[in-house]
């Protein structure tokens, strides 16, 4: 057995708190790394050490194995937990920290490093009987050779990065006069998130199911599965709603898929906690459903949470017990699993999923009751319900979200009896939750769970790209609807100095307000929501909506939530006339949030269409075409390639056309 007294978290954000809370409780002393743009956060208070790493970005801090080990041999501890992203997948960071003479806490670097690359992960796949799509995994890289083989593969296909995940290095190609581009899109993020811009072919299905079984294996050689999460509600291929049983997985289906999946990880010599993703083909029934090998996860999940609300254990402390050198607490006969689990991302980011940086000017959780936050499972019970609520995040009021790494703020999971439970739980959690200051998909996600498709079980892979704009529809509904009930109330809620309003505050105008209306005088207000202007007649007192909380965010613009419903509104009483001769957003683009321009495909005087892919920014470790939002002809470029771009920054200005294209 191999002692653990002093544990480093080389990462950050809610997965290093989650594993510090096991670790502290397990009689660890704990450390933490931090990198400048985090040297405030909230992990960095929680340990029992934190050791800066310096640098913004994470090729400057979190993915530096130099500075980690610098950090570990300084701090005394003798085990590293990478948590997931960053080096949780770097075989040679597992190999560095053994060769330093510590305790790894995650399966062994020859396994990482067979199961990272998804190419030799299907070969050793097929060797063990696993199911795989049709593709191509070779050595030659040539767009030449991708073309041959996409002909015999099929369309549509898929281009993957064979390392890494996220949906990074990943494109749909339908046809193949979108392979060339896709293969240099996918190849340059690629190289960009994993160093490594190697591509494979597969073929693509058109309704799958992503499907995904938790394994564990111990350095005896015993390895079991822990059940199925279904994550097949995405967006860019990215998961944001995981949930566990699947609504598609009956009991001999888990067995099939839990086989395979334990079958391909002992192939590996696999030892920790592991995830083995499939497509599972939603046509098929599933006493004969097909599935077929995705990929393995060799570390622990963001969706972890989904597995141990359903069975009851800890994963990290499992973690650490087989890091320790002992063997698995259960056999499989012995897991046991209850009830319905989903979880759901929390995210910085606008309806587009464009991520967004900023400040957190105002924060309060659901109400979890007194036990939220207890150990292990960091879960509160209602007697009254049955159902358990936990939220694993990171947030607090004045954090400052960054551009250095993804948007992703936490996690709000929900336990319950049955399926239907659980969804009512989590999204009236949502309901709930006030997160203002900046975007977030919160109501996102809420009427995401409400959909008919997910309420019926029916949400495949495909789900959000063919429903999203209809749930964005409504959301915006409810917003102007919101508005225009509330746009008294709302008219409170403005820059009172310069309009002769007094706005009677109950906290400071930085904080969630709740306010009245003292206006001796009437007087005419415009507010502009979505760019719609709306005019009222104010004269008080009002008093403002119940459940209504709001900061402003700049001297006349608010961020208002109501019901679970956010909405920005600008006081435009003040505003020149339209038609004035100023240059109007049509006309114009701007950077909709923090990041480095990667690339410009028009110069001035170049004719584009509405729509057309101007430029191309890189934030949060994706890439986001910005596209013209008229037709026009280029009048003046404001920015060049590398540059780093401000939320709000003028780009370019379009002048209208003379004759339409």
């Amino acid at each position: 057995m191999m002692p653990i007294t002093k544990l480093l978290v080389a990462n950050r954000g809610e997965i290093a708190l989650r594993i510090f809370r096991t670790a502290q409780r397990m009689g660890m002393s704990t450390v933490a790394v931090y990198s400048d743009a985090d040297a405030q956060a909230l992990h960095v208070r929680a340990a029992d050490m934190a050791l800066p790493l310096y640098g913004n970005t994470s090729a400057d801090s979190y993915l530096r194995i130099d500075k980690i080990l610098q950090a570990a041999a300084h701090s005394g501890a003798d085990a590293v937990h990478p948590g997931y992203g960053f080096l949780s997948e770097n075989a040679e960071f597992a190999q560095a920290v053994v060769d330093a003479g510590l305790t790894w806490v995650g399966p062994p670097p020859q396994a990482i490093r067979q199961l990272g690359s998804k190419a030799s992960a299907k070969a050793l796949a097929l060797a063990q009987g696993v199911p795989c799509l049709p593709g191509y995994y070779g050595a030659d890289q040539s767009d030449a050779r991708f073309a041959q083989e996409a002909e015999s593969i099929g369309w549509p296909l898929m281009v993957k990065a064979t390392a890494g995940g996220g949906g990074r290095g990943m494109r749909w190609v339908q046809h193949a006069e979108q392979l060339l581009a896709a293969l240099h899109s996918a190849r340059s993020e690629a190289l960009a998130s994993f160093g490594s811009g190697e591509l494979l072919l597969e073929r693509a299905l058109l309704q799958p199911r992503h499907v995904e079984v938790q394994v564990f294996a111990d350095a005896q050689g015993q390895c079991i599965h822990l059940g199925e999460r279904d994550c097949s509600v995405q967006r860019r291929h990215q998961k944001i709603i995981e949930e566990s049983p699947s609504p598609a997985v009956d009991a001999a289906l888990r067995e099939r898929m839990g086989r395979c999946a334990v079958a391909l990880a002992q192939a590996a010599g696999y030892v920790g906690a592991g995830t083995v993703e499939f497509l599972l083909d939603s046509a098929a029934v599933p006493e004969s459903a097909a599935f077929f090998l995705m990929e393995m996860n060799t570390r622990l999940q963001v969706e972890h949470p989904v597995t141990e609300m359903r069975s009851g254990l800890d994963l990290v402390e499992w973690q650490l017990r087989i890091a320790r050198g002992e063997p698995l607490p259960l056999r499989q006969e012995q897991v046991q699993w209850s009830g319905h689990a989903i979880e759901v991302r929390l995210c910085t980011e606008d309806e587009n999923f464009a991520p967004h940086t900023g400040t957190v000017l105002h924060f309060r959780a659901p109400d979890m009751g007194a036990a939220a936050g207890a150990d292990p499972a960091f879960q509160a019970d209602s007697a009254s319900t049955n159902t358990s609520l936990r939220f694993d995040h990171a947030i607090e009021c004045g954090m400052q979200v960054s551009p250095w790494y993804d948007s992703m703020l936490g996690k709000l999971i929900v336990h319950a009896p049955t399926r239907a439970e659980a969804i009512a739980q989590l999204a009236a959690a949502l309901d709930s939750t006030e997160l203002l200051g900046l975007p977030s998909n919160r109501a996102f996600l809420a009427a995401c769970l409400r959909h008919a498709g997910f309420v019926s079980g029916q949400a495949v892979v495909p789900f959000l790209q063919e429903q999203a704009q209809g749930i964005r529809d409504t959301l915006q509904k409810n917003e102007l609807s919101t508005h225009v009930l509330c746009g008294l109330q709302a008219v409170l809620l403005v820059n009172s100095e310069s309009n002769s309003v007094s706005v009677v505050a109950a906290t400071s105008p930085a904080s969630a307000v709740s306010v009245s209306l003292l206006s001796p005088f009437a007087r005419p207000v415009r507010l502009r929501h979505r760019g719609v202007l709306s005019e009222h007649l104010v004269s008080g007192p009002l008093g403002a909506p119940r459940g209504m909380v709001a900061v402003r965010v700049a001297p006349a613009r608010w961020h208002v939530q109501q019901a679970g419903v956010d909405w920005f509104v600008e006081d435009a009483s003040f505003e020149p006339p339209q038609g004035s001769g100023a240059a109007g957003s049509g006309s114009e683009l701007r950077a909709p949030f923090n990041g480095k321009l990667i690339a410009v495909h028009v110069q001035a005087g170049s004719r584009v269409r509405r729509g057309d892919t101007l430029m191309v920014m890189e934030s949060m470790k994706l890439e986001h075409s910005l596209a013209a939002p008229r037709d026009g002809v280029v009048q003046d470029l404001l920015a060049e390639p590398g540059q780093q771009i401000a939320p709000g920054q003028l780009l370019l200005r379009l002048q209208p056309l003379e004759a339409p294209l």
